[in-house]
Formats: C-alpha cells, structure tokens, sequence
C-alpha cells in the first residue's frame, strides 16, 4: 500500500473509532476503512508464512539460504546441513463469529445507557465483532493468506473453510451481513464441530462475549489447540457491561430467553462488576493456562485494538517457530 501524508493518514486513523465507523452500514468499506487507517503507517507484515513443518535434512550446496543452516547438527558432525521443510505456505485463518442473541446488546436503538439520545449511532457487540473479523480477514487477504469462517449461535450457521480466492471476503462479509441474531449459544458444542472440520493446521480466532460456561468455552479452545492450531481469543463486551453505568430504578431485558427484571441499579453496581471481573480474570487465567491468545475488547475502544491483539499473536507464534528450527 502506498505512503499516505500526514494529512490523509489522519483521514484514515479516524476510521478507527467506533462512532465513525457505526455511520458506515456496509460492513465491507468498514473493514477497508479500518485496514487502511492501521496500516497507513506500518511498512511490512509480521505475521506473513509462518506455518511451516520440518521434514528433514540435506547437505548444504553453494547457494543456499544460509538461514536454514541447522548449527546444531553442524556443531556435531562438522558438515554442515539444510533444514528441508514440508511446506512453507502462507497463514490459513478460521473466524469463529458468535451470532447468539445477546451479540445484539449495544445497537444503535439501545437508548438504556446513560447519556444516550435515540439515533446515536454505536455498535452492537455484534457490528464490533465482525467489523474486526472482516477487518483482519481483509487485512490477511491482502497478504495472499488463506481466511475462513464459522458463524454460531446454538449451532454452526455458517461455515466456510480457509480460502486465498478473490470472492472469498465477500462471501464471508455477506454471510456476517445476513445473521440474525435470534438464538442462545452452545458455543462448546460448536467448537467441538468446527475443530472436527478443519484438517490443516493454522490460526482459530474465536470473536465473542463468551456468554456460556467457563469450563466449557476452554474445553472447546483446548480441542483447537489439541489439533496443532495457534488460538486467539477476541472478548467483545459493551462498554455498559463494563462499567455498568445505569441510574434510578431499570428494567433490565435478559436476552436469550432470560426474562425481565427491575433492580435498582445503583445498589448492584458493586457486587455486578465484582462479577464481571471476576469472570474476566477466569476467562483469561484459564487461556493463559492454555497456551491461547486472550484479548479482552470494550465496543467502545479502537478497532485497532483487535488488530494489534491479532499481529501480536502473529509475532508470537512466529517467534516460537523460529526457535523450534
């Protein structure tokens, strides 16, 4: 991509921030809106062919990249060998995308939080999370890397295996267009399936508000991870289940089929974000633990926050497998 000026640059920058984004409708210029403003300034991939397997060894002829030199067996046997790998193809991404109801909270017609007006134009957990999904398959395809996706709620709606074909990013942009948003999740269930799907090795990120049970959600990461795949985890919540900002005496509509409720909010805030923390902290423990990427993300932040989270996998993952050669 070509050098922007400072001017222009800034241009693309704002196309970071959720509010400007939200006034976009087509889910395709958002995710280009957003790659283009993150890499205005950056020069080179750091996550570019990284699945590699070694094979095997052969001696080393005149010509050859001396990189792939193996020191060790040098060292050895005084001769000096080859690495001989089994592939090196560029990076294969599946997008696990939560459809479930409760991706819905945080809309534009969401008028409960305070300080909102009717019209106000704000993401929902859902918008926020295929917009960073669109926008890091559009970010991968730029790099000829092979991108997939799988959509849940209660079952996999949608599933597209990784593929480098031009009409792959809109057949996914189309599919995350048309969920609806209407069911309670079975996320570990799903996943069970999806990693019983994907046969290549390569990257799982999971974008969801992980609104099922802990111990299940790791089980079903851990399958991923049991198959050989690297695992990122992108926690998208409203900025409100954060901060838990409400006043006076509120209704509260549980979706997926939780019911209603009256509470007087200011008299939960402690013991809600307590909760809430305290889930959070769980949830990433338990990745930590797992050796899977976790990211917890607000609506509210940065659409350049689930990307640095992503390259900052990438460069992880590239590292490691540096070290294993």
């Amino acid at each position: 991509m070509a050098k922007t000026n400072g001017n222009n640059s800034n241009e693309l920058l704002q196309y970071l921030d959720p509010k400007v984004l939200a006034k976009i409708t087509r889910l395709d210029l958002r995710a280009r809106h957003v790659v283009e403003g993150f890499v205005s300034g950056l020069h080179r991939s750091p996550f570019h062919g990284f699945s590699v397997e070694f094979a095997s060894h052969r001696e080393y002829v005149w010509g050859d990249d001396i990189r792939h030199i193996d020191w060790k067996v040098q060292a050895k046997t005084d001769r000096f060998y080859i690495k001989q790998y089994e592939e090196e193809t560029n990076l294969k991404a599946m997008f696990l995308l939560d459809a479930s109801e409760s991706m819905r909270y945080g809309g534009t017609n969401e008028t409960t939080s305070p300080g909102r007006k009717p019209g106000d134009h704000r993401f929902s957990k859902y918008e926020y999370a295929a917009t960073a999904a669109a926008s890091l398959a559009f970010l991968l395809q730029q790099q000829q890397d092979a991108v997939g996706l799988g959509i849940f709620d209660e079952e996999l709606v949608t599933y597209s295996p990784p593929s480098t074909s031009p009409q792959q990013l809109r057949a996914m942009i189309h599919a995350m267009s048309a969920a609806e948003l209407k069911n309670p999740t079975s996320l570990e269930a799903v996943a069970h399936t999806m990693a019983e799907k994907i046969s290549r090795r390569g990257l799982v990120c999971l974008v969801s508000d992980l609104f099922a049970a802990t111990d299940g959600v790791i089980r079903a990461l851990e399958h991923f991870r049991h198959r050989g795949h690297e695992v990122l985890v992108l926690h998208i919540l409203d900025k409100d289940e954060l901060d838990f900002p409400f006043v006076g005496n509120t209704q509260f509509l549980g979706l997926e089929n939780m019911g209603r409720v009256n509470v007087q909010p200011r008299a939960l805030r402690e013991a809600y974000l307590k909760e809430v923390n305290a889930f959070c902290h769980e949830v990433q423990r338990k990745c930590v633990a797992s050796r899977i990427d976790y990211k917890r993300i607000s609506t509210a932040d940065s659409l350049d926050a689930a990307l640095c989270a992503f390259l900052a996998a990438r460069a992880a993952a590239v590292r490691k497998t540096s070290a294993k050669r």
